[in-house]
């Protein structure tokens, strides 16, 4: 009688050491973020390199490069007054457009706090013009308004008021026709100020009531104060913004009248594309870098004397 065979025993997997499930999780992380490393590689590091080393050459785009050192930064700010005018220009437009621009957004955002059955309506109408606004089509249409035949000429002469200028095409007013368009593209700031609203403590306020504060007590000493946060965020990037500002100077005015529209972006693409300075607008483009930095840098130096946060001391 021959014996049975016996049934082989499976073997037990060796569980993978610690080392070895690190190794692939890497392996697949970045797997996943290859594509944003290869993209910010190919269309940020690269092309930051590539005008850092144009920004020190003579290049028209068509020929080669021609190393002249810091000739292009020389001439910046000793021979070229338009670039000086530029520079003033947009110092001007931001330091005015943005203080502007977060007051309309927060008076909005505080009217949009009292609840309504059409409240959710009216933010999505407030917000509209922060979408569309820096399309050509707003561009066109706000040219057209300020225009000499416009709607606002037509509207002031309905009201007796003899009006017949081309608002964009003054020196005095055309600047404060684009300051005008940015502070009503103040929907993505008055979304921000909203959220910032609604994180403080309604019991703030009931105890300010019952010490016998009043609405404007109230807001000075409670609402921004700890809307300081918010304020904060919303300068830098609105100033951000400010000093890169392109679209309304090309369509609208085109720098015009006597450069008193010519922004610092707007230049610096006429230097690019329409002189075919190549190299001299990747000066520009380093130095704006630097500004935008140096402002920045400054904003959050200032904070701590301003700023509050809720549990700080």
């Amino acid at each position: 009688m021959t014996a049975m065979p016996q049934p082989r025993r499976a073997k037990r997997k060796k569980p993978a050491s610690l080392s070895e499930f690190l190794c692939r999780e890497s392996v697949a992380g970045y797997m996943f973020i290859s594509l944003f490393i290869i993209g910010f590689l190919v269309f940020t590091i690269i092309p930051m390199i590539a005008s850092l080393y144009l920004s020190f050459t003579n290049y028209n785009i068509l020929g080669d490069a021609k190393w002249i050192g810091i000739a292009n930064y020389v001439k910046m700010f000793t021979r070229d007054s338009k670039y000086l005018k530029s520079l003033s220009v947009t110092f001007f437009y931001a330091f005015v457009s943005v203080p502007l621009k977060l007051l309309m957004a927060l008076i909005v955002a505080m009217i949009m706090t009292r609840q309504s059955r059409v409240t959710g309506l009216y933010r999505s109408v407030y917000y509209l013009p922060s979408i569309i606004g820096g399309s050509v089509a707003v561009a066109v249409m706000w040219k057209q308004l300020f225009a000499s035949d416009g709607v606002i000429n037509s509207v002031l002469q309905a009201l007796s008021i003899n009006s017949t200028k081309s608002w964009i095409g003054s020196r005095d007013s055309a600047i404060w026709v684009l300051i005008l368009l940015t502070v009503w593209q103040f929907g993505s700031s008055m979304l921000i100020f909203l959220a910032g609203l609604k994180q403080i403590p309604k019991t703030y306020y009931e105890a300010a009531t019952i010490d016998g504060a009043g609405k404007v007590r109230g807001f000075f000493s409670i609402t921004l104060p700890l809307l300081t946060p918010t304020i904060f965020f919303n300068l830098v990037m609105q100033t951000i913004n400010g000093f890169m500002v392109f679209n309304s100077g090309y369509i609208i005015t085109q720098g015009k009248p006597l450069n008193s529209t010519l922004f610092y972006a707007l230049y610096l693409y006429q230097k690019a594309f329409t002189d075919y300075d190549m190299g001299y607008a990747c000066a520009m483009a380093w130095v704006l870098l630097v500004i935008i930095g140096l402002m920045t840098a400054l904003l959050f130096s200032s904070s701590k004397r301003w700023v509050f946060y809720q549990g700080a001391r």
